[in-house]
């Protein structure tokens, strides 16, 4: 691998991370990028779970310490949502893999209408003592959510958002809380099986990972200081950018 691989890696790290921290999909970005520098798509794939493990698990220890993770309630989603995605990464999809990124590219693109069409749901501020409660078809929607991640992986946080959002009533800084550690509990699972396959590059996987962690950082306190306005404009622009590129690509 070429010297100025490197630098470019950590700088991609550092974007990529904060994105992930406040809306999603910042795979999209990262894959072409280890792909450039020569590693062929599968190894890619597993290189780049290194980077999300440790970019989620910052971003989440930074909601934690402002006390912005509803740990309870991230629990029990986990609970039904790991077994989905254990279900779905023993799925075979028949979907030709263009009219599946054209599917993905569609919903985005619905969600990014969404965060304008409605945006009084986006901008909500739950109180930190406020405990919201749960319901049955809450598990549900994270089941098919989990069985989504398992099979396709892409765009899983954007759904794990709206869903928080939408259907449970958080606001968007304490859903990215919820949807980090959710993410933190998905990744090791798939990390694992790449490894095992010996399909992670360890040393640029780490320099990208080092970028992801300062990304993170900045992505929470932006996130925190900012507050949920500002995150709604970012997940905005996220989700219109991503959906044409899947769309157009």
């Amino acid at each position: 691998m070429l010297w100025w691989y490197y630098p470019l890696l950590f700088f991609t790290g550092i974007v990529v991370g904060f994105i992930n921290t406040i809306a999603g999909s910042g795979s999209f970005l990262t894959l072409p990028i280890l792909i450039f520098t020569g590693m062929p798509a599968p190894v890619a794939n597993g290189t780049n779970r290194i980077s999300i493990l440790l970019q989620t698990l910052t971003g989440l220890l930074s909601f934690r310490k402002q006390k912005m993770l509803d740990l309870k309630n991230a629990a029990l989603l986990a609970c039904f949502t790991i077994p989905g995605a254990i279900a779905g990464s023993f799925v075979v999809v028949d979907i030709p893999d263009g009219i599946l990124q054209n599917i993905i590219g569609y919903v985005m693109l619905l969600f990014a209408v969404l965060t304008i069409w409605k945006p009084n749901a986006f901008k909500r501020k739950t109180e930190i003592e406020t405990q919201i409660k749960l319901k049955w078809f809450h598990f549900a929607i994270f089941v098919v959510i989990g069985f989504y991640g398992g099979f396709i992986q892409a765009g899983v946080g954007i759904f794990i958002l709206f869903a928080l959002v939408l259907t449970a009533g958080y606001d968007l800084i304490r859903a990215n809380a919820i949807k980090l550690a959710l993410t933190f509990v998905f990744t090791p699972f798939s990390l694992v099986v790449f490894i095992h396959n010996k399909q992670v590059d360890w040393i640029p996987g780490l320099v990208l990972a080092a970028g992801s962690i300062a990304g993170a950082v900045c992505g929470a306190r932006f996130a925190i200081k900012r507050g949920t306005n500002a995150v709604r404009i970012v997940l905005f622009i996220v989700l219109a950018l991503s959906s044409l590129k899947m769309i157009f690509n």
